[in-house]
C-alpha cells in the first residue's frame, strides 16, 4: 500500500510518516497515485491553505474526493476538508464535507490531552479549533472526533501521537482500503 502525505510548508508530516512506516506502509510522493492521501496539520488554516493552493494540493484532493479515492485528515486536516474556518478572521477551505471550523469557547483552550472517542479508546489531542458538520460519526467531550462523507474520513485527534490506539485506528482504516 502507498500513502502520499500533502506537504504544504507546515504540519505534522514526518511524524504522520513515521506513524505509516511503522505500519509497514510505502510513503510515497504522489497524491495523486497513492492508495491513500493524507492532509496532515498542525498550524493556522490561512497559512495551510495558502500552502496547499501554492502547491496544487487544493486541486489535486479536491480530485481525489470526486473520484472516490480514500483521503484522511488529522486535526487541521479535517478542519481544512470543510467549507470554511472561523480562524485568521475567516477561510474559505476545501469544502469537501458541508460545515465549518469554530474555535473552541468552553472548556480548556487549546485542548491538550487525551481523550476517549466512543469505544475506540483514548486518543491526543491538541487544538483550539473543532469541526461543525452534519457528517460527525464520533465525538470526544461534546467535540467532532470523526467525520466521514464519501471518500474523506476526518480525525479531530492526532492518531500518529496516539500510541497504540493510534496505529490501530491508522491498520484498519489501511486494511479498509486493500
Amino acid at each position: 500500500m502507498k500513502v502520499a502525505i500533502c506537504e504544504y510548508g507546515a504540519g505534522n508530516v514526518r511524524s504522520v510518516a513515521l506513524a505509516f512506516e511503522r505500519l509497514g506502509v510505502r510513503v510515497v510522493d504522489d497524491v495523486a497515485g497513492a492508495d491513500l492521501a493524507v492532509l496532515p496539520g498542525v498550524g493556522s488554516a490561512a497559512a495551510a491553505m495558502r500552502g496547499l493552493r501554492e502547491r496544487g494540493l487544493d486541486v489535486a484532493l479536491r480530485e481525489r474526493f470526486d473520484a472516490d479515492r480514500p483521503v484522511l485528515g488529522i486535526c487541521l486536516g479535517l478542519q481544512l476538508a470543510l467549507e470554511e474556518s472561523e480562524e485568521d478572521g475567516g477561510v474559505d477551505c476545501l469544502g469537501l464535507l458541508p460545515g465549518r471550523a469554530v474555535r473552541l469557547r468552553v472548556g480548556r483552550v487549546p485542548r491538550i490531552g487525551w481523550s476517549e472517542v466512543g469505544d475506540l479508546g483514548a486518543f491526543y489531542f491538541a487544538h483550539s479549533y473543532a469541526a461543525e458538520t452534519p457528517c460527525a460519526t464520533a465525538t470526544s467531550e461534546g467535540i467532532t472526533a470523526i467525520a466521514q462523507l464519501g471518500s474523506f474520513t476526518g480525525v479531530q485527534f492526532h492518531p500518529e501521537k496516539s500510541g497504540a490506539a493510534g496505529a490501530r485506528f491508522l491498520e484498519s482504516l489501511c486494511l479498509s482500503l486493500v
